[in-house]
């Protein structure tokens, strides 16, 4: 297909206000991949729905069967552009027929270095430079701050926040603290890694400090700016201003964790810099290339000074991924969706909220922009209306213990908000009379 042929088809799938079903869901057809991929895929998979998308444009996702989805979860906030942005694909196939692959860890690839430029110029680290280590995922980005904190402040321990989510490699898990599910028999799981609350303004001094770890010997505090899949927080006033005075006080680093909150979708490039504070490392994921593997560990530069062959990846930092995320910067900041992720969240905000109004099992609406959660009474409701919304073709994911997140592409349009709007109450509707 030539680039004018693939816009094209874009523009057409893209074009769709709301969804269109011709099937059931799922159909004959996803049934029947649902049925192969039970045989063959690692049963720990955690499918949320019968959902089997053959092709996707903006915020359209096109099942096997044909149906048509309004899709609000952007692959778990991954596909910031939107599916298939033309110039995002444009530059994947321009660079896939010059370089697929050299490792960037043992030889100078350029466009390996193009993003680190790029993200040295975005950072939010008040005008200092800033260094870069890319990855292959959000993940492997935590576990670089990880080995870089320790490495660099010669200290072992690690703080980190019940409710947080950081990824699912060790040392990332050990972080994490969500849903014991993700530790359940994985122990022992990294040691030196103590948890305080998320917001909380008294926990981490009173008692972790005071009674178990001096934080004379703690090498980083690691926070998600904004909650994720703890469910769509965001924190009090002054909180990241408190722990940025306390690592001060201390010489602890902080470490932004930014792989689902950042590239846009707070309203601002990085959450963090809607906090007041800088922080010392930030890690990227998920939106940072429009749906293709891609992570970074950023920090500012007299922090990276760990020796040659301190860590290295085959793959971090693919020049594909690159190319995607060159793309990606630029359709962000030359198409304006920081701006529209600000202006079409207020849609999304003020239509929860009158939702809320009418129907009382939506308890809370909150969030910033393209980042929102909805809670409901219990994780039963909130499922429940997830997969009633499913049903009627609009595509929103669970996250916490009872609530919903809003969280498409940034350049979805207001017709399809308000469509979704719409739906979702339908959604909200049928699971609230169903008791």
């Amino acid at each position: 297909m030539t680039l004018e042929e693939s816009t094209l088809a874009y523009d057409g799938l893209a074009s769709h206000g709301r969804p269109k079903l011709i099937t059931e869901v799922p159909g004959p057809e996803a049934m029947a991949r649902i049925e192969r991929d039970r045989k063959v895929t690692s049963p720990s998979l955690p499918r949320a729905y019968p959902f089997v998308p053959r092709r996707g444009a903006g915020a359209v996702v096109e099942d096997v069967d044909g149906n048509l989805f309004l899709d609000l979860n952007a692959g778990i906030a991954v596909t910031s552009t939107g599916h298939c942005h033309p110039r995002v694909v444009e530059a994947i196939t321009r660079q896939a027929t010059e370089l697929l692959h050299y490792s960037a860890s043992d030889f100078y690839l350029p466009i390996y270095s193009d993003v680190c430029e790029r993200l040295d110029e975005m950072a939010p680290f008040d005008g200092k430079n800033a260094r870069s280590f890319l990855t292959n995922s959000g993940t492997e980005a935590v576990e670089a701050a990880i080995k870089l904190a320790r490495y660099v402040s010669g200290r072992q321990y690690l703080i980190g926040f019940y409710q947080s989510f950081h990824g699912r490699s060790m040392g990332s898990v050990s972080l994490t603290a969500s849903k014991a599910k993700y530790r359940t028999n994985f122990g022992p799981l990294m040691p030196s890694v103590y948890h305080s609350f998320y917001g909380d303004f008294e926990y981490l001094e009173e008692v972790i400090f005071k009674r178990v770890v001096s934080p004379t010997e703690v090498a980083a505090v690691i926070v998600e700016s904004w909650l994720g899949e703890g469910g769509y927080v965001l924190p009090p006033d002054g909180w990241f201003r408190y722990l940025r005075d306390l690592c001060d006080r201390y010489g602890i680093l902080l470490v932004c964790d930014e792989v689902q909150s950042g590239m846009g979708r707070s309203g601002t490039m990085w959450a963090i810099q809607q906090e007041g504070v800088q922080p010392d490392v930030i890690t990227a994921g998920k939106g940072i290339a429009s749906g293709l593997p891609l992570g970074a560990m950023i920090a500012r530069e007299d922090l990276m000074r760990w020796e040659l062959g301190s860590h290295g990846s085959t793959y971090g930092g693919s020049p594909v991924s690159c190319a995607a995320a060159l793309a990606t910067f630029d359709v962000i900041r030359d198409e304006g969706l920081i701006e529209n992720a600000r202006t079409v969240g207020e849609v999304f905000l003020a239509g929860c909220r009158a939702i809320a109004e009418r129907h009382p099992i939506l308890r809370e609406v909150r969030g910033r922009a393209l980042w929102i959660g909805l809670s409901f009474s219990d994780h039963r409701q909130a499922l429940a209306v997830e997969q009633a919304a499913f049903r009627k073709g609009l595509l929103v994911l669970g996250c916490g213990d009872d609530a919903i997140r809003i969280s498409p592409a940034l350049n979805i349009r207001e017709d399809q908000a308000l469509a979704a709007l719409e739906i979702f109450e339908e959604a909200v509707a049928e699971v609230e009379a169903g008791g």
